[in-house]
């Protein structure tokens, strides 16, 4: 069984019967108290972030996890559709579920499949870069030279992001996946 001593950043925990990814953790001796750690741990069901405070050395349910990877097919509109990529299984995610991760991916992509040790899907886990091609650009304003001048543009997946005034529709870009900015043309 691990410990408090095992704990690492982006570890997956059974903490207070849900399931969190550790963000932070410090270990702290006060003095002539009990030496404890300090958590922050992020839900992975809801996304809200807690911090607890745990006794050094306390047993912690660690999750053990499978990286799979999987080709993105579809999205009907309640649900998005992977196909494995080593099974040729079909794999059917709710949209609420992978809603931040859509905004990167379009049909026939290869992403990261994150699975618990039963095979349910914790996490879907795009590229950190992605290309992708601009379908709408708003125009750039004569004279808005001044400094480092955005403007929004619609990519092929739908998101909106905000890019240089010399973005035009057509171009490919590659943006950040992780901060949702825009970072080259591609």
């Amino acid at each position: 069984m691990a410990t408090t001593s095992d704990l690492r950043r982006g570890m997956l925990i059974r903490y207070n019967g849900g399931l969190y990814r550790v963000v932070e953790y410090e270990h702290i001796a006060p003095g002539n108290w009990r030496a404890m750690v300090r958590m922050k741990l992020k839900n992975f069901e809801n996304g809200k972030v807690i911090e607890d405070r745990v006794r050094a050395g306390d047993p912690i349910d660690v999750v053990q996890t499978e990286t799979r990877t999987a080709t993105y097919l579809y999205n009907d509109g309640t649900s998005c559709h992977f196909m494995d990529t080593e099974t040729f299984d079909q794999i059917e995610l709710p949209q609420e579920f992978i809603e931040e991760q859509t905004r990167w991916i379009k049909e026939n992509d290869v992403v990261t499949l994150l699975t618990d040790d039963h095979g349910k899907v914790l996490d879907v886990e795009v590229s950190t870069f992605v290309a992708l091609k601009v379908t709408q650009a708003d125009a750039a304003v004569r004279g808005d030279t001044a400094g480092n001048v955005l403007k929004n543009a619609t990519l092929e997946t739908g998101s909106v992001v905000k890019v240089p005034a010399f973005i035009k529709e057509g171009d490919t870009i590659k943006i950040d996946t992780r901060s949702g900015e825009y970072v080259e043309r591609a």
